[in-house]
């Protein structure tokens, strides 16, 4: 009878932290970043169950429990914010999510080097400029007499105030948002999209099959997972939208269709100091993405063998 040898034992942390201790020193800065900016701050997260007094601070000011939240739950302006948010989310979601995917699979087709790393880098250009100047651009092209409007008159249209108006500010946001992101987001794109075997091409090109049918049936099943892991992440930020490039666009005019959850409280937490109430929204806002996040997890998980955990 043969002995079997004993099964060898795993090693523990501190021993895999000494052996690998250089990857943890490069991972130290992370950490410490993430624990002073991310976790020591959600202990703030208390004002927003109490009638929050700067002078009286977190622990001295008043408990008040639900009442921030059932304030603006039945507010007047909760479903319109509520409303903006997820719209504006969702157009993003339709029109800008495929955009860089789209980009990417584009660029992997092109054979000239020299041109594709043109593309490439005209592509990315629009994410480096600051936002403000951005803004600044878009409000000046928009104006009746802007550069859009000439456009649109030169083809027999009517001028109009686009960032003024209900109909077209949405527009305006949705175009401008994918111009500005959509080179820069089709990068994780183009690295999966270099992993792919060069093999299951010559086979399919073999088979017959040609361009369009090789970036159908090669390279997009080649990068569902990180298509799916992105639509997982950008699902989970369905109830989030900076509040910088609002604020720099919109106006009280179209309040109605442009005032999202963060301007609204940009504007009550910090213009009005209403701290409480403020926070109270902030973390309304972060546990409806927490569902949305746990919910599309779920779905993919189920639907296919990729998720976030």
């Amino acid at each position: 009878m043969s002995i079997q040898p004993a099964a060898a034992k795993k090693p523990g942390l501190l021993r895999r932290m000494r052996h690998y201790r250089n990857i943890y020193l490069m991972l130290l800065p992370v950490i410490i970043f993430y624990i002073l900016f991310h976790y020591v701050p959600m202990g703030g997260l208390a004002i927003a169950f109490e009638n929050y007094k700067p002078a009286k601070g977190i622990l001295g000011s008043d408990w008040v429990g639900l009442k921030n939240f059932r304030k603006f739950l039945t507010g007047i302006y909760a479903w319109r914010v509520i409303r903006n948010t997820l719209t504006l989310n969702l157009l993003l979601l339709l029109f800008g999510f495929p955009a860089p995917i789209l980009l990417a699979l584009m660029i992997n087709e092109m054979r000239e080097n020299w041109y594709k790393k043109t593309i490439q880098t005209v592509s990315y250009m629009p994410h480096f400029v600051a936002l403000v100047v951005v803004c600044g651009l878009l409000r000046e092209f928009c104006l009746t007499t802007g550069l859009i409007n000439d456009i649109i008159a030169f083809f027999g249209g009517t001028r109009i105030n686009l960032l003024s108006s209900l109909d077209h500010y949405r527009t305006v946001y949705v175009v401008s948002n994918i111009w500005q992101n959509i080179g820069w987001n089709s990068i994780i794109y183009l690295s999966a999209l270099s992993s792919v075997d060069a093999s299951l091409h010559e086979a399919a090109a073999i088979d017959g099959a040609g361009r369009i049918r090789r970036i159908i049936h090669v390279n997009l099943p080649a990068i569902l997972p990180v298509i799916i892991i992105q639509l997982i992440l950008r699902i989970g930020n369905l109830m989030t939208q900076g509040y910088e490039k609002t604020i720099l666009l919109y106006s009280p005019i179209v309040y109605e269709k442009a005032d999202l959850i963060s301007t609204y409280v940009y504007r009550y937490g910090l213009e009005k100091t209403q701290y409480s109430y403020g926070s109270a929204v902030g973390v309304f806002n972060s546990v409806a993405n927490l569902i949305f996040l746990i919910t599309a997890n779920k779905i993919s998980a189920r639907l296919s063998e990729t998720s976030l955990w």
